[in-house]
Formats: structure tokens, sequence, C-alpha cells
């Protein structure tokens, strides 16, 4: 481990490592692995990601144990979403073994990096996608470029695990029913950057979104799948405009192992009111519980929690995940990977 980076004042912020990853496409194939210490790439200006939006990332963390042993979460998952990402947007599908294959490679040359086990940080892994032909007309690229960073974060709660405030804001939509919203790319971002900004300056941590169509329905919760807990149920959206979030997937299913049953369907936003808990999940936080929901357009709040402080179910969810990550807990369900 680096002794020099002070892991104890880590944010959720860039810091160049050591060494990336890189794989082209041509001709109609993948290349051979590539190991640069740039962080600079060159490209076309006409390139069809900075004009027509053909760019996918994925986010992904691992974790220094207290064995020592470095454990990646669900990268395959990852993979396979990049893969269905690059379906939606017509880019070149990276084969799940080479993106496993760079995945490991790059953590393995970013060692010193890996934060130590009693620091509660990680090595946050970025792989990206973009379209690297010039196009001037709208179409498909004909080569890509594949590329993963690493870079070494702290944890998401600085303050400790607290519930926080979010908010509806009706004037605002994330992704159109049928568009993009299920695949991970910049614009679904950008399109959030608005609303988020505004409900920052309110005091939310998060805008919670209605459904784009109707607004009767919950959405996505800023950059997190939302969730509710009530009568031992772990209930999530489902929509056509959601991305499937990794850790939702694996919240699911520690709900079954815990017992609960689990509901993904249409939530009315009116039963919002009947939940004894509510939170965001995502890679960056795991698990956010959320303290209330402002809808301010209805003049109406559903409260979880007065103090901040989390209910017993999402802090076993956030426990519990967080233990199998950093291999605290037998891993059943076969979600992690050791870097040799």
């Amino acid at each position: 481990m680096d002794k020099s980076i002070d892991w104890g004042s880590l944010s959720f912020k860039y810091m160049n490592a050591d060494y990336n990853i890189r794989c082209y496409y041509r001709d109609g194939k993948w290349g051979e692995l590539e190991v640069s210490s740039s962080d600079q790439i060159n490209i076309h200006m006409a390139s069809t990601c900075l004009h027509y939006g053909q760019e996918a990332f994925e986010g992904l963390k691992a974790f220094r144990g207290r064995d020592g042993k470095i454990r990646v979460f669900r990268m395959e998952e990852n993979a396979k979403r990049l893969q269905r990402t690059s379906d939606g947007i017509l880019m070149a599908k990276l084969p799940v073994d080479k993106f496993c294959e760079a995945v490991r490679k790059v953590v393995k040359l970013n060692e010193r990096f890996v934060p130590p086990y009693e620091s509660g940080c990680s090595l946050y892994i970025r792989p990206l996608l973009i379209g690297i032909s010039p196009r001037v007309g709208v179409g498909p690229s004909d080569e890509y470029l594949f590329m993963i960073f690493v870079m070494p974060v702290g944890p998401y709660f600085k303050d400790g695990f607290k519930a926080t405030p979010v908010v509806i804001l009706r004037q605002y939509d994330r992704a159109a029913p049928l568009g993009t919203g299920t695949f991970k790319v910049g614009g679904n971002y950008a399109a959030s950057l608005v609303a988020g900004a505004k409900g920052h300056e309110m005091g939310y941590s998060a805008v919670l979104y209605l459904d784009a169509k109707e607004k009767k329905y919950v959405d996505e919760c800023g950059p997190a799948n939302f969730f509710g807990i009530k009568d031992n149920k772990y209930i999530t959206p489902k929509s056509t405009s959601i991305l499937p979030s990794i850790t939702n997937m694996s919240l699911q299913q520690l709900a079954e192992d815990m017992g609960m049953t689990v509901e993904r369907r249409q939530i009315p936003e009116e039963e919002l009111a009947t939940f004894e808990e509510a939170g965001e999940c995502g890679t960056a936080a795991v698990v956010s519980p959320i303290a209330k929901i402002d809808d301010i357009d209805e003049n109406r709040s559903y409260v979880y929690s007065t103090d901040g402080v989390p209910g017993p179910v999402c802090t076993k969810f956030y426990n519990k995940l967080r233990a199998i990550q950093y291999g605290d807990e037998p891993d059943v369900h076969n979600w992690v990977t050791i870097i040799e």
C-alpha cells in the first residue's frame, strides 16, 4: 500500500493511479489489452462519442480485507450490463472474459492504491467505452476504445451512516420510458444535473424522480435505485426507464436470504406513506437510507426517520453487503473475485 496517501482524508474525487488499461476495436474485432501510464487520450474531434453520445461506462469497487486479500465485487454483472448498454446504443460488445481480464489486470497493476482494511475506503474502478470513428452524419462508429482507470476513494458517509432527505421535483425527468434510462450512458447523468443541483441547493441529498409518462409512480432516486420496506417486504420499482442496479440486485437476494418477500413492481407515489423504511442503493453508497421524501408541489412529506438514524433493515443490509465485500462474511453466492 502507498504509505504517502492520507487514507483518512480521501473523498470521492479523481486521483491519478499508476496505470490504466486500454483496448481497441478495429476491423471488426477487439485487440489485445494495452497498459498505459498516461491519463490522456487522443481522439478525433468528430468522434461519435463527442457528437452522438456513443459512450458508456460502469462503476465497481475493489476492497482489501482483514486477511490482506483484494476482492472485486460482482464484476461479471458489470460486464454484462456494459454489453446491454452496447446493444442499446449500437456499440461493439466487449466480451465478458476480456472485461474481467482487464479488471484483474488494472487492479493488480495499481495494487498499492487499494486502501487498507481498517480505513473504510476502497478502490473505485471505472470502465469506459467510447465510439472513436469520425462521423458528421448520425450513425454508429466503426471503431471503439475501451478503457479502465482506478482511484482510491473514501467512505461515502463522511459523517457516518445516516438517513438523509430527498425531494420530488415534478418539473424534471431523468429519462424517457422507452429511451436510454435502462442503459448506463453519460446522457442520463447529464439530464439529471439541473434537478440534482436544485435539490442540493434546497438542502436535499438527492431527487426522487416520478415516471416521466404519468407522474404517478416512483422511478429512480437520483443516480441510484429506490427501495421501500414494509410488512417484511423489499419493494423496488419496475420501470422501462430505470438502470438495473447491481447493488439492488444483490440486496434483493439478501432480502430473500433474510426471509423477506421481494416485489419488483410499479410503486404509486401514495404508497410511500405506507413504508416503514426507504432507501437508495448503488455502488458508491451501497445503501443510503432516506429520512424523508418531500413532495413540494403537493405540499406533503413521507417521513421515515426524524433524527437521521437509519432503520433496522437498511442498517442490516448495509452491514451485510459490506461484510461480504470485505471478506468478513462468507461469500455464499460467489459474488466476489479475489485478485491473485
